[in-house]
């Protein structure tokens, strides 16, 4: 599962170091089977939010899955997961590992690096595409991943206040997320690429960031 090489900058790689180092503190108490029991009733409580019903044998991609991604309670489906920290998390983390999971492939690759075997129906990116090294380039691979009429459901942090936005674009406020957008900055990544937007929910206010999912559909 090599991580294929690109040239990154120093901050996305301050931010992947720092990813691995959260993770590991979020869960070095967490019982493992409680962990991933949340884990499993939260990504159904979200596809219930969003109405959607991922059928028996649809394509699905989960793009910077994570160690606890909503490829968990997608059996049905044919899944491709990928994520560049997918190596960090078998070593360093109990509560991942692949094999637990048949119906999945995993692979350790950025999203910007990914290139899809065909398309998918359902695209996946969840807390994810502001954790990315190039998030335009990113947005551009999952909406070529997606198939016309295919759905994408991305889930950001969106910032609340258009100061704090550029206070912390201009200084490492939050070193975790390479990218700052308020909502309307990730609406318009999606809508560059040919994403419609059909559902925008509001999962948690914040005091900073809201923090919401975005439905969308690739144009036909």
């Amino acid at each position: 599962m090599a991580v294929a090489k690109r040239k990154i900058n120093k901050k996305w790689r301050i931010a992947q170091f720092l990813e691995i180092r959260w993770w590991q503190h979020y869960l070095k108490k967490k019982d493992v089977d409680a962990y991933l029991a949340a884990k499993n009733n939260y990504w159904q409580r979200v596809l219930q939010q969003i109405e959607l019903q991922v059928p028996s044998g649809a394509k699905v991609l989960d793009a910077g899955c994570g160690p606890a991604g909503i490829f968990m309670v997608l059996p049905q489906a044919e899944l491709v997961a990928i994520d560049p920290l997918l190596e960090a998390y078998a070593q360093k983390i109990e509560h991942f590992e692949a094999a637990a999971y048949s119906w999945v492939s995993f692979q350790a690759q950025m999203i910007e690096d990914f290139e899809a075997k065909g398309e998918f129906d359902y695209t996946f990116c969840l807390n994810a595409i502001n954790h990315v090294a190039d998030i335009k380039k990113g947005i551009e691979v999952l909406a070529k991943a997606s198939k016309r009429g295919g759905s994408l459901v991305v889930s950001i942090d969106a910032h609340r206040f258009a100061l704090l936005k550029w206070i912390f674009r201009l200084i490492p406020g939050d070193m975790l997320h390479p990218h700052q957008y308020d909502l309307s900055g990730y609406e318009a990544l999606l809508k560059a690429e040919g994403i419609e937007l059909t559902q925008k929910i509001k999962l948690k206010p914040g005091f900073i960031f809201d923090y919401w999912i975005l439905v969308g559909r690739k144009r036909l």
